[in-house]
């Protein structure tokens, strides 16, 4: 059996679909790569690996026997407009990369996920439709909705299995936000657990599809698990649970820390969150391939704030 090859691995996202693949595949079957020289899963094989190196990427390919790839590693959409033209280099020459390799090599499967910084102000802000106007205006979300038209040409001319989720804002203990707009939801978290006050970077109103990641990676595995005649969508699915604002997020939080103080400073990151849909509209992975998210907003928080208490100390640079 050819093995699966994570890219990003030691990120939000990899961190926990990582581990996940282990468990389900055995870790003999899973090879984690990362840009850092030391990974996160100690039990897999390893490799350092920058995916704009697309020999280094080809090399790994054939040592490891790979014969499916989740692609992860992305430059995210705060970091993406203070370093456009390096967001741009590893978004899009990563991604090529990675295709190129799977074309060449005859992977079985390639996962690579997109995200609502794909849509733009001329997108229905409420349930925004897995097909209509997108016009993003970040370079993260120029670099998704060109990832996504890139799968698609691929898998139309050559015939490959590529598949793709646009993912809402993530929520995750195992791992620091990864440079998001979505982040501040995570701060808060980290911030209450830690006894610390919060300054979001976000208004108070600004309602944002969110999830949590242990739903994120199920659907994931799911997606990449069911029968391809059931993928219907050539691109990348919706993916949706529930939308809150920072203040409906802040209200849940003081049912366990009533204490808890938040401050709201919006910065640049407010013009990015104000051109993303409030809601989306993920009928089509329900439909498809029997996507349900398993967690309620309140369940999230509440499990998510049980880990970050049972963890070290967390550090006022970590809350901020």
């Amino acid at each position: 059996m050819k093995k699966i090859l994570v890219i990003g691995a030691n990120g939000q996202i990899g961190t926990e679909l990582t581990t996940a693949l282990v468990k389900l595949h055995g870790a003999q079957q899973v090879v984690a790569s990362d840009i850092q020289a030391i990974g996160r899963h100690q039990e897999l094989a390893y490799e350092k690996l920058d995916v704009t190196d697309a020999r280094r990427l080809a090399e790994v390919v054939l040592q490891h026997d790979i014969g499916e790839i989740y692609h992860l590693a992305a430059a995210l959409s705060a970091k993406g407009e203070e370093h456009p033209e390096w967001a741009w280099n590893l978004n899009m020459t990563g991604l090529l990369n990675v295709l190129e390799v799977a074309r060449q090599a005859k992977l079985s499967k390639v996962f690579w996920p997109s995200s609502i910084a794909a849509f733009g102000p001329s997108t229905p802000r409420d349930n925004a439709p897995q097909t209509g106007a997108m016009d993003p205006k970040t370079v993260y979300g120029i670099s998704k909705l060109a990832g996504e038209h890139w799968c698609s040409w691929y898998a139309e001319k050559y015939g490959m299995d590529i598949r793709s989720l646009r993912y809402p804002g993530l929520i995750s203990y195992s791992a620091e936000p990864g440079g998001g707009t979505t982040d501040y939801a995570i701060q808060a978290l980290f911030a209450a657990a830690a006894g610390h006050d919060y300054t979001s970077f976000l208004s108070a109103d600004s309602t944002l599809p969110m999830m949590y990641m242990p739903d994120a990676v199920r659907a994931t595995i799911e997606l990449m698990s069911a029968p391809r005649e059931q993928i219907k969508v050539a691109g990348s699915y919706n993916l949706a649970a529930w939308s809150f604002s920072p203040h409906e997020l802040v209200e849940i939080i003081k049912q366990h820390y009533p204490a808890f103080k938040v401050a709201y400073k919006p910065d640049f990151r407010q013009a990015i969150a104000d051109a993303w849909p409030r809601s989306i509209d993920d009928s089509k992975a329900r439909q498809e391939w029997r996507w349900s998210h398993a967690y309620s907003l309140s369940d999230m928080v509440d499990d998510m704030l049980a880990h970050l208490v049972a963890r070290k100390p967390v550090t006022q640079e970590q809350a901020a």
